[in-house]
């Protein structure tokens, strides 16, 4: 997909939590190019002395008729913190489209799974926004340190049916995203996650015992996000790849992980 470089208008600035805040932006002169669910974006950060890199954020929703682009970031270091500093009506340079999406359903008949983790859910509800209007009822598994952190609960909750985990049992199931009983409830026909690694394994260990087609969105450290830096080489079973030209999104049969 071609890529654009794009000065985007920030029509929103919502912090959802003292880690977390989401920008919703829009391009004031014309239609938003095509994005996929999965792709992401390289944001420029203006106003930080520190920071000299784009920074990569999944895109987390578009909204067709409003002509906006949404990006869910979490605030862990000096680029991040001066995003989440932005206002309404500030300017907000991206290149986008990134990388590869998710494989979408074959027919509205199939029944997914999508599970995230922490700041992993931001993919997810562009990718259940697409599946709705192909007639696909998505269903969520969410897992997070503690309710506090639990992000877009409502947003999904109109989408699917979401079940939620927490590792204090503030919310949910106590416990890991792999721990939930629904797992041990139902079974599905597609399974596709994001979140940290060691959840993405346990999800793709799960994914291979039962047979269901798995694919994950790789977290990779990433500086430039053409493939050009080499930074998030990942080491596959076609040999080493960027996660940012070849990725983010893999079939777990794709890489090289002990499952």
């Amino acid at each position: 997909m071609k890529k654009h470089i794009l000065d985007l208008f920030l029509t929103r600035v919502v912090h959802l939590h003292e880690r977390y805040v989401l920008l919703q932006a829009t391009d004031p002169v014309a239609p938003l190019p095509e994005m996929l669910p999965g792709q992401f974006a390289q944001i420029r950060v203006d106003g930080s002395k520190e920071t000299f890199l784009r920074r990569p954020v999944s895109i987390h929703n578009v909204d067709r008729q409003a002509n906006e682009v949404s990006f869910l970031v979490q605030i862990v270091g000096e680029g991040t913190r001066a995003l989440s500093r932005l206002q309404t009506g500030d300017t907000l340079n991206v290149i986008l489209p990134l990388g590869n999406g998710f494989t979408m359903p074959e027919s509205p008949d199939e029944k997914v799974l999508l599970v995230g983790g922490g700041v992993g859910v931001a993919p997810l509800l562009y990718l259940g926004v697409r599946m709705r209007e192909m007639g696909v009822e998505p269903t969520f598994l969410l897992g997070a340190r503690s309710q506090s952190d639990l992000l877009q609960q409502e947003a999904f909750r109109a989408l699917g049916r979401v079940f939620v985990t927490t590792e204090d049992g503030t919310a949910g199931e106590r416990g890991f995203v792999t721990q939930h009983s629904l797992l041990q409830k139902e079974r599905f026909t597609r399974i596709c996650v994001c979140g940290p690694k060691p959840m993405m394994l346990a999800v793709a260990r799960y994914a291979k015992s039962v047979s269901t087609p798995c694919e994950v969105s790789l977290e990779n450290m990433m500086a430039c996000g053409l493939g050009a830096c080499l930074c998030c080489v990942e080491d596959t079973q076609q040999g080493n790849v960027c996660v940012c030209t070849e990725g983010p999104v893999f079939n777990i049969n794709q890489l090289k992980w002990q499952i």
